[in-house]
């Protein structure tokens, strides 16, 4: 005899109900009659005997970092380098980590609170070591330990790789939300994707194009991450969905491929707190990772396909599939909260799940998968539940942005969830005729599927209405969502259900750990420790009375000069250029895209080049001397975002190497834009540029990060440049270009009645001129860039470009009062309280999530 299998039952589902298996993580001790914890197994004393502590002296963090040497790494002190140092230091710290992350798991499963959980599909949580050791209050002991076994903390700081999980300000944004939802010690967890390349290495060829290079940041041991093998689930793709014809519902979706997400998890500390929350990433792995079947017909390539097709879902930064990571999240937060033991219908109770942005939006369809066909709930009871469970950010008013997913492509991946979302879409449009009847307009508009070849479901809709709250992230970007892309969903629910928090950023990274001098002079200045303001950034205004000091403006001067050095001397090592550190520095970092307008920027530069080559060398001894600075990676294919970095860089050959201005005005293009090397550039900044369209840019939080660290601000009135500008006060701001309201009739007349260059900004036809003669090389390259500004004119260059060169005059005048611009500088810090991202999580806890703060004891 042996076992056999019955054909038919091959591809679906091993059991009907979702079986929620304990894994030996985060439990509780069962109890005695008396209701007395009972030690799990073996001696209690022997094994509270072992358990370690904190290593919180020098001599005991030494002796940590050898042990790791030894047996973590298997190397000495003959064979360790900074690279293998690093690694030991970390492994030193996570050991810490792990400490006080045992201890918060423990104190949430005692507790029960509600919890949130943070939904994104980037995480751009920059170098980790610094930053740990910041929140667990042991840098001047590791510093001290690492240099008496020999090495430098700086130079193994500089061993870290910036991990590869995000792309731009979105990633960044949700690494300050963890950040500060462990530092105000509330429950929270990220859920992401674990990529093994993530985004794209940038490089520079020799005609100044962009290249993308893998950046396989995950060959080297990523000590922060701790892999669970005990905490998988199984995810299905394709096959087929029938539905009951039993009066419910629910219906059998079997068959396709299953996929095991493997979780990995990553401890983020809270600062000056025991709390240590989580980040955990799901890696993709074949169910089954080799087909016998080919292999034996001789087919190697087909008996590996499945297992690459599987692993290929976390390899590259954004995946073709977002189900897999949701739906891996829910299964993993849905076994948590039926551990407590309670009815399905608490579920809102004690779960909150922030969407950030449309991406993770197939949580929602995927959890009434789960409630309709593995709980057996009825529609109603399943729907009530997940509009009460999920909140939505909104990211964007660009059209263009809006995710919007083919229809035949969700059926042909994920047929149940199609079938879902069609029966959500019909139930809710009926809502909308019973309010709005015979309104076939507005039901065409409000649908969840958008007729067309092909039909596509609009994701934001879905997001919108299968949430409870819905949020923009700057007080103009929520009056847009609510006025443009939302307005009938506003008309239909209420406007209750529409609000408004505005962005913010870590004050730990973004000013203590890349400016720590400025960090230590503000501490001095206000005679508080930094655990102090740091959490309660409003301290800050402190600082005004101090503007009209001329001992501390000295001070602050220094510092910022000292900074200017810093990156010069980063320049100089990585790309062998000189900077002049005298001059002003003018920064702009952000992808690169059409709305964010760079193009604007590099226009400018080449008017200044110009200017100037027409003054006389007397002339020219009076101008501000200015260098110009640019960082940012364009989507690879976004032709126009990667021509604009090609103008970029040979403008910059052209106008480095001319004797006549080179002495006033440089430009940089430096490549490969991180984390890290923000944290470099933002502390040097005079003045950084946020000029995009009016009304495009949702908030932008880098315009926070430079105010933060006493940088000055021209921009456009849009997103968080509003706010930023009523808290510093408008004097200390450079404002300029139309505003929101104007842009649909600029646009109108862009379209209906164009008007020459010529005729309508002479100055900036010269500039457009002189590229197309080939002043920066050969000028028919740009003529698909220029196109844009001279056939349309979409984001408004045209328009707004007198007004920019008239603020970057302003701006020149300004710094040529030195003392008035280091007070200016003083002020912009000192009012920078409100962009706290602790302010940011907070107002997400109370107004939206309704979670409380747990403290974790110490002991």
């Amino acid at each position: 005899m042996t076992s056999t299998i019955d054909p038919k039952s091959i591809g679906r589902p091993v059991h009907p109900r979702r079986r929620h298996v304990r894994t030996l993580t985060g439990y509780l001790p069962e109890k005695d009659a008396s209701g007395k914890e009972k030690w799990p197994k073996g001696d209690e004393k022997v094994w509270k005997a072992g358990m370690r502590g904190l290593d919180t002296d020098v001599e005991s963090i030494t002796k940590s970092f050898v042990n790791h040497v030894q047996t973590s790494l298997a190397r000495q002190a003959y064979n360790l380098d900074d690279l293998g140092a690093y690694q030991a230091a970390a492994l030193s710290a996570r050991d810490n980590l792990l400490v006080n992350w045992n201890k918060t798991q423990i104190e949430y499963m005692r507790k029960a609170p509600k919890r949130a959980y943070y939904l994104s599909l980037e995480f751009l949580m920059g170098r980790t070591l610094d930053n740990a050791l910041l929140n667990l209050g042991l840098k001047d002991q590791f510093s001290e330990g690492i240099q008496r076994l020999g090495f430098s903390m700086e130079d193994i700081l500089d061993q870290e790789r910036d991990a590869g999980l995000g792309n731009g300000g979105l990633g960044r944004l949700a690494a300050c939300y963890l950040d500060s939802s462990a530092s105000q010690e509330l429950p929270l967890w990220g859920y992401g994707l674990r990529y093994k390349y993530g985004i794209f290495q940038q490089l520079i060829s020799p005609e100044g194009n962009q290249l993308e290079a893998p950046d396989p940041w995950l060959n080297h041991q990523n000590p922060w991450e701790l892999p669970r093998i005990d905490v998988t689930y199984e995810v299905r793709f394709y096959g087929q969905s029938q539905r009951f014809h039993d009066g419910t519902p629910r219906a059998s979706w079997t068959g396709g491929q299953e996929v095991l997400a493997i979780a990995y998890d990553v401890m983020i500390p809270g600062y000056s707190t025991t709390t240590t929350n989580n980040l955990r990433l799901w890696e993709s792995k074949p169910k089954r990772g080799f087909d016998l079947n080919s292999f034996n017909a001789g087919n190697y390539e087909g008996a590996v396909e499945s297992s690459n097709s599987a692993e290929a879902i976390t390899s590259v930064l954004y995946p073709n599939d977002h189900t897999f990571w949701t739906a891996a999240s829910l299964a993993d937060i849905l076994r948590r909260f039926k551990n407590l033991g309670k009815a399905i219908s608490e579920f809102p109770e004690y779960v909150a799940i922030q969407l950030n942005d449309t991406h993770p939006t197939l949580a929602i369809p995927e959890l009434m998968r789960i409630l309709i066909d593995e709980e057996d709930l009825s529609w109603d009871k399943a729907w009530n539940i997940v509009t009460n469970t999920f909140f939505y950010t909104n990211h964007t008013v660009l059209p263009e942005a809006l995710e919007k997913w083919p229809v035949d492509l969700i059926e042909h991946v994920l047929p149940r969830h199609m079938q879902i979302i069609y029966d959500i879409n019909l139930f809710f449009l009926q809502a909308v005729e019973k309010k709005y009847p015979m309104d076939r307009d507005r039901l065409a508009r409000m649908s969840l599927i958008e007729e067309g070849h092909p039909k596509q479901v609009r994701m934001a809709y879905l997001a919108c209405i299968g949430s409870r709250k819905v949020n923009g992230v700057a007080e103009l970007h929520s009056e847009l969502v609510q006025t443009t892309i939302l307005k009938d969903f506003v008309e239909f629910e209420g406007i209750s259900k529409f609000g408004n928090v505005t962005n913010g950023i870590t004050p730990r990274r973004w000013l203590d750990q890349c400016n720590h001098e400025l960090s230590a002079l503000i501490s001095k200045t206000l005679k508080l420790d930094k655990d102090v303001w740091l959490k309660d950034l409003t301290k800050l205004e402190g600082l005004l009375p101090f503007a009209e000091d001329k001992a501390f403006r000295k001070e602050w001067a220094a510092i910022k000069q000292r900074n200017k050095e810093r990156l010069a001397h980063h320049v100089q090592v990585t790309l062998g250029l000189t900077v002049n550190t005298n001059a002003m520095f003018d920064v702009q970092i952000k992808r690169l895209h059409e709305y964010k307008r760079q193009t604007l920027n590099i226009l400018g530069v080449i008017h200044r080049y110009l200017t100037l080559k027409n003054m006389t060398p007397a002339q020219r001894k009076k101008v501000n001397n200015r260098v110009v600075f640019f960082a940012g990676k364009a989507a690879p294919a976004y032709y126009i975002a990667k021509l604009t970095i090609r103008l970029i860089v040979n403008v910059a050959r052209i106008i480095n190497a001319d004797p006549d201005t080179k002495d006033y005005l440089t430009l940089y293009f430096l490549p490969d834009y991180s984390v890290s090397l923000a944290e470099v550039l933002i502390p040097a900044s005079d003045i950084s540029q946020h000029i995009s369209t009016a009304g495009t840019e949702a908030s932008g939080t880098s315009n926070m990060k430079f105010c933060l660290n006493g940088g000055l601000l021209l921009g456009t009135v849009d997103g968080a440049n509003i706010e930023i500008a009523e808290e510093v006060g408008e004097s200390n701001v450079f404002f300029f270009g139309h505003l929101t309201p104007a842009v649909e009739d600029l646009r109108h007349e862009h379209l209906y009645h164009p008007m020459p260059i010529e005729q309508k900004c002479p100055a900036l036809a010269h500039v457009l001129n002189q590229v197309s003669a080939g002043l920066f090389g050969d000028g028919e390259v740009y003529e698909p860039l220029l196109n844009t500004i001279r056939q349309g004119d979409y984001y408004l260059i045209t328009d707004d470009f007198d007004s920019y060169i008239a603020a970057l005059t302003m701006v020149d005048e300004a710094y040529s009062d030195k003392e008035e611009w280091i007070k200016k500088s003083i002020r912009t810090t000192a009012k920078m309280g409100k962009f706290s991202s602790d302010r940011a999580i907070n107002e997400y806890a109370e107004g939206y999530w309704n979670i409380e703060k747990t403290p974790v004891t110490k002991n």
